[in-house]
């Protein structure tokens, strides 16, 4: 596979989308590093904190939601570019195809297969509704062409 088939995005639009979309992350993670805090105040020296599962599993949902923040960020500066996406109503819409493409079906199968409490299912609604069309509305306002006279 040939890099040329990738579209080009802004490498200032993948960092700061990494970090807009990796913020709410962080913000739906929060329990966890709320736990591994307290962990971290309970234990006696710092090798006996760095080798707990708290802190293991704190870095590992760090590190992935890092890692998954980039990519989405480009995929979705890559679909607003190959789309030739330029207003936020346009914007919205995709983030919305893309909400719904990858996120309804989960939460349609957890309220009415699982049946899982609605207020959890509702934050997640929330979070995975900025990460996607919060996104691409933020990536329409910052601009995500390498070259935008092309």
């Amino acid at each position: 596979m040939s890099l040329h088939y990738l579209p080009p995005v802004k490498p200032s639009a993948i960092a700061l989308g990494t970090a807009f979309n990796h913020g709410i992350e962080l913000a739906v993670l929060s329990p966890i590093f709320g736990q591994t805090y307290q962990r971290a105040k309970s234990a006696n020296t710092k090798e006996e904190f760095l080798r707990s599962k708290e802190a293991s599993g704190a870095a590992a949902a760090w590190g992935t939601s890092f890692v998954g923040a980039a990519l989405q960020s480009y995929g979705v500066g890559a679909l607003i570019n190959a789309t030739g996406t330029l207003s936020y109503k346009g914007a919205a819409y995709l983030g919305g195809l893309i909400f719904a493409a990858t996120a309804a079906p989960t939460f349609l199968a957890q309220v009415f297969s699982e049946k899982r409490p609605l207020d959890t299912v509702g934050v997640s609604v929330a979070a995975k509704l900025f990460e996607t069309v919060g996104l691409s509305i933020f990536l329409t306002w910052w601009g995500t062409r390498t070259n935008p006279f092309e």
